[in-house]
């Protein structure tokens, strides 16, 4: 029984970290939470152990670990977010005649949870239980995209971070903010031919109820000469499916 107690300041505090848009110092997690210094103090530094709160010590403040986005990334994977993406999906392979698919943040990946196949087109290497480096990809870069820049930091701290696959996409922290400046300036990301040679991706997260990228939608194209594919077309239906899908989760379309 006396765990019970620690139990619930620990989620409490979790909580509360999960609605910031940004780390906050300790003494706002004290109040919000209505916890004593030395018990705030000892919660947050048994939950930067176990990887679920990072201290950004340079800034004074506390955010989310790689551990909790861990947690949100292993929830957005169970059947309920599949089940929802599935007709939507289907509906939008239909819509642009290309395959599509929905993937969440596990750690540096992506893992690819439902993939709906354009008739005619061949397999594509972001099959369902596949991997890949997000900082590569449209739909990790969507997802990144839209978390605090000291999760990213967290995310990506040092060289051996930016893992490569056909000698293109960021490799350095700094390459990859202005990959996700862009993004987040054209409302959606893109990767062309940094995963599969010859093939193209735009992809849009989706969100929560706090505004966290639980996911991302994506299409993925033949990288054909300039004109042949109406890549701003592709970008509005695939950013009106995530919209459809974050509005299902109660999350935020603004």
């Amino acid at each position: 029984m006396s765990q019970v107690p620690a139990a619930t300041r620990t989620m409490r505090v979790l909580r509360f970290l999960a609605g910031q848009p940004d780390p906050v110092p300790l003494d706002r997690i004290m109040r919000a939470c209505d916890l004593p210094r030395s018990t705030t103090y000892h919660l947050l530094n048994a939950m930067i152990e176990e990887g679920f709160v990072v201290h950004l010590a340079d800034e004074h403040r506390y955010g989310l670990g790689l551990a909790a986005f861990e947690l949100g990334s292993g929830y957005a994977r169970q059947e309920p977010l599949q089940r929802l993406a599935r007709r939507p999906l289907a509906a939008l392979v239909d819509r642009v005649g290309h395959s599509a698919h929905l993937a969440v943040l596990h750690g540096r990946e992506v893992l690819y949870v439902v993939e709906e196949r354009a008739p005619g087109r061949p397999p594509l290497v972001t099959d369902v239980g596949v991997r890949l480096p997000a900082h590569l990809t449209a739909s990790g870069r969507a997802i990144l995209a839209q978390l605090p820049a000291p999760q990213v930091r967290a995310l990506y701290s040092q060289p051996s971070d930016f893992v490569d696959r056909h000698g293109h996409g960021p490799r350095t922290l700094s390459a990859l903010r202005r990959v996700l400046a862009d993004a987040r300036q054209r409302g959606h990301a893109v990767e062309d031919g940094e995963v599969t040679p010859g093939l193209a991706s735009v992809a849009v997260a989706v969100s929560d109820h706090n505004q966290h990228p639980v996911a991302a939608v994506a299409v993925t194209y033949p990288d054909q000469p300039a004109g042949s594919t109406d890549a701003t077309r592709l970008a509005a239906e695939v950013s009106a499916t995530a919209a459809g899908l974050t509005r299902r989760i109660s999350g935020w379309t603004g």
